[in-house]
């Protein structure tokens, strides 16, 4: 099989360095870019985010980032969000008062946990379905989070012959949603690149899905 090719979209985002190392290992030659054409031409699209989600539209939007998400997307090429790269995939994020709009990929709003500590930082465990192909070999390890803020409801309604979206879910305070298999967009709350052996494996699963 030859070696799949992985655009790490590069719009500012602090992580974008340890995400590609990460991918890397994991078997993909890779490229920090956000050159119009590179996008579209990759085999699978990674879009890292962290801080605040109205920073992050923000820096996305100044390299057109949404719009290249979107046009992959139109054309069922893959895309991987984390993080905040997950977050700004939803309607509408809610930090600090801050009313942002997202992406608008999925249908909902992005708000703050309810819990006694935050942000969640550390590792937790996921509640994956058993068909997951993303948490293939590693549904019962745990992940490296750092957040306050997720996403805790799933509206899409997505009607036969699609198939249904595949919902990983974890809980610090209140259930939230750790990951998400809809087609070609695939995403997680947690950071793989930051989550030792099970995160190079899962990320080897998304290549094995190019």
């Amino acid at each position: 099989m030859a070696t799949p090719t992985v655009v790490v979209l590069d719009y500012g985002s602090g992580n974008i360095h340890s995400a590609a190392k990460a991918v890397e290992r994991a078997g993909a030659r890779v490229e920090l870019t956000a050159d119009r054409a590179k996008v579209a031409a990759a085999d699978g699209l990674l879009v890292p985010g962290v801080g605040a989600f109205a920073a992050v539209m923000q820096q996305l939007r100044a390299v057109r980032g949404d719009e290249m998400i979107d046009r992959r997307l139109a054309g069922g090429r893959p895309v991987l969000g984390i993080c905040v790269g997950m977050q700004v995939l939803f309607d509408r994020g809610i930090e600090r008062g801050i009313d942002t709009e997202g992406i608008g990929e999925w249908p909902g709003t992005v708000t703050e946990l309810e819990a006694d500590v935050l942000p969640h930082m550390g590792w937790n465990t996921v509640e994956a379905p058993e068909d997951s192909a993303l948490f293939s070999g590693v549904r019962d390890e745990r992940f490296y989070f750092v957040h306050s803020n997720a996403a805790q409801r799933w509206s899409l309604d997505v009607q036969p012959p699609l198939p249904a979206p595949r919902l990983t879910w974890a809980t610090h305070g209140t259930r939230f949603l750790a990951a998400v298999e809809n087609g070609p967009l695939w995403a997680t709350q947690f950071h793989p690149e930051k989550s030792g052996e099970p995160g190079i494996r899962l990320l080897r699963n998304w290549l094995d899905s190019l």
